[in-house]
């Protein structure tokens, strides 16, 4: 059984480069207007405190993420600018899945909403879940609302301890560019052509293989068959819930014998270096980059129209999509926030099978939601998903013209030079006066 120090070395290499490539653009966007913002400690995690220039705010924001420092993310300066208190956060795991406790990712907001409570002049408080942190927002707000029959509803792969009892509540919650959950993430960037025989050896099915030219690979932009599109994507969500139950058994045995949440072993998972998401691979591939009727589409020059929308991103074609490798994740932090059961990795997500999901979470949230997707990414069918999902009756919905999940302008994606140059400025305006008007 490996030891603590060896397993987070392992993490680290695992995820440093995921968590790099998704976060440089969040902190390049972060600095600027408010350049000395307040720390302070919140139990074990951390925040930053970011305040108008002018005039008395009654309405603070909470920003933070499972994993990811967001203490200088780009809605801290933009929406102090327009007039917030803005809490942005850095959670008791930051840069580390290994250590990930879901239970004490949501106790972390519970203190950030505690903390801005008691701020002279603030009487509302806003959630502000940006891609994972979507999830962890709306499993605080769910279980803030509707406590132990949320996250302890049937067929949960990992039900809540009584630490998360009596949360209280945020007053609405903002969903910028929210994915469905961490757990939905990576069953879709799962090759499920990776198997493994009885004698341990690796072994790639080229009949499943999504960097097979004969089922519609090419470097240049990929286009894969209904029929290939469909199985494939059966066949992921079918090797999650294989990797869910080996999970399973294994804390199950380590359990029996007495073995602590401290020397937990490792959940191993086999897969290509290269994410098998179909979405960056074929510009075509529906669910992910379109939406299923007309919406609002927020323009570069701040007008509205109303028509059906689909992502301007452009495909991507890794380089290296031949290497296999096994990523390494504590049992416990699989469980509790990468794990979700499902028939289909598009289209037939299991999402209360974990709390880890904000659509699922969604269902159980009656205070005022804004859903904002941006239009040169991949989330747009996912943030209209989300839509449908929240129970709220005072609910919104917005795509973004050209903007990347890190809510700057998709370069890549212009026609013509500046053609997208006010992404920034129009989804925080939007916010804001979304926000103003209701609280």
């Amino acid at each position: 059984m490996a030891e603590p120090a060896q397993r987070a070395n392992r993490m680290k290499t695992a995820y440093a480069a995921l968590l790099a490539g998704l976060f440089t653009v969040l902190m390049a966007g972060g600095a600027g207007a408010q350049v000395r913002p307040e720390y302070v400690t919140l139990g074990r995690a951390n925040g930053a405190v970011y305040r108008p220039q002018a005039g008395e705010a009654h309405t603070g924001f909470i920003v933070m993420h499972r994993v990811a420092d967001f203490m200088r993310h780009p809605s801290c300066t933009q929406l102090s600018a327009r007039g917030f208190v803005v809490l942005c956060m850095s959670p008791t795991s930051a840069n580390n899945e290994a250590t990930v406790d879901w239970d004490q990712t949501l106790l972390d907001i519970k203190a950030g909403v505690e903390y801005l409570r008691k701020q002279p002049g603030i009487s509302k408080i806003v959630l502000f879940g940006h891609s994972g942190g979507g999830s962890v927002m709306a499993a605080y707000q769910a279980t803030a609302e509707k406590g132990f029959a949320y996250c302890r509803g049937p067929g949960k792969i990992k039900p809540c301890s009584d630490r998360v009892a009596n949360l209280p509540p945020a007053d609405g919650i903002v969903f910028a560019d929210a994915h469905p959950s961490d757990g939905v993430m990576q069953m879709r960037d799962l090759n499920p052509a990776v198997t493994v025989g009885a004698d341990g050896a690796i072994h790639l099915r080229a009949d499943l293989d999504p960097f097979n030219p004969a089922n519609g690979f090419d470097p240049a932009g990929s286009h894969y068959s209904k029929e290939f599109e469909t199985r494939f994507s059966q066949a992921q969500a079918a090797m999650m819930n294989a990797i869910i139950d080996r999970a399973l058994k294994q804390e199950s045995d380590l359990k029996a014998h007495g073995v602590t949440r401290a020397n937990e072993d490792l959940v191993l998972i086999p897969t290509t270096r290269a994410s098998a998401w179909l979405s960056r691979l074929d510009a075509g591939f529906a669910g992910a980059r379109n939406t299923v009727r007309p919406e609002k589409l927020l323009r570069n020059d701040g007008s509205i129209s109303v028509q059906m929308i689909t992502s301007v991103a452009v495909t991507t074609a890794p380089d290296d999509v031949k290497t296999i490798e096994t990523k390494y994740m504590e049992t416990n932090a699989y469980l509790s926030a990468h794990a979700v059961r499902g028939s289909d990795s598009q289209t037939g997500a299991d999402y209360c099978s974990t709390n880890a999901a904000a659509i699922c979470a969604a269902q159980y949230v009656s205070v005022p939601v804004m859903v904002a997707s941006m239009g040169g990414y991949m989330f747009v069918g996912d943030g209209e998903r989300l839509y449908d999902h929240t129970a709220s009756k005072d609910k919104d919905f917005v795509v973004i013209e050209g903007a990347v999940h890190g809510f700057t302008p998709c370069r890549a994606c212009e026609k013509t030079p500046g053609q997208y140059s006010n992404t920034m400025k129009n989804l925080f305006d939007y916010i804001a006066a979304w926000t103003n008007k209701r609280f």
